[in-house]
């Protein structure tokens, strides 16, 4: 099931509003990142760069096919081989990795769906102790380019108040500034999951 208005505009205009590399060094990815996990991989934005950057293995989830085949002709180009292209309806059916597995969750532009709280249980229960969930989304602002609906698009404090009820801490009170056009928030798997 894909989330509601879920749906990408061409991959050069997709391209034009990230930087990919900045935004995960922002949100904490670095060279000593492990096994990393992307809910809904896209054109591979973000998938990419964070295999070039960690040593472990990135899982990449999405639901159509033709993502799927998009992010391996890239990682092929790249010479990349610690990508783990996955066809899943990860809405439905989770992940379908083991409990434990990753050390940081990338819920990028994912947390206006309904079924959110699903979402970040799922990314919690994924995590190692003290692993990292980073979530990035649209500015609160109906002047950006793309994004959700202003009705079903939330504002960082709501992200943040979903993750703490899903078992995340905080790592730090402030939001970080992604510009132009999103905004990134980092937290830690805390011991106990609240569900």
């Amino acid at each position: 099931m894909k989330t509601r208005e879920s749906g990408m505009p061409p991959e050069e205009m997709w391209q034009g509003f990230f930087e990919p590399i900045a935004i995960l060094t922002k949100l904490g990815l670095d060279a000593n990142g492990g096994d990393v996990l992307e809910f809904g991989c896209g054109y591979g934005t973000f998938t990419i760069p964070a295999a070039v950057t960690v040593r472990g293995k990135v899982y990449a989830l999405d639901i159509e096919p033709e993502m799927l085949a998009i992010n391996k002709a890239k990682a092929d180009a790249a010479g990349l081989h610690n990508i783990e292209l996955i066809q899943r309806d990860f809405v439905a059916e989770g992940t379908g990795l083991a409990d434990g597995t990753v050390d940081y969750v990338m819920l990028f532009n994912i947390l206006h769906a309904e079924e959110r709280m699903a979402l970040l249980r799922e990314a919690w229960r994924v995590l190692r102790p003290s692993g990292k969930l980073a979530i990035l989304h649209w500015n609160f602002d109906s002047a950006t380019p793309r994004g959700p609906s202003m009705s079903i698009r939330p504002k960082p404090g709501q992200c943040r108040a979903w993750a703490e009820e899903a078992g995340f801490a905080a790592i730090s009170p402030t939001d970080i500034d992604l510009p132009p056009y999103h905004y990134g928030l980092v937290l830690e798997r805390s011991r106990f999951n609240k569900r």
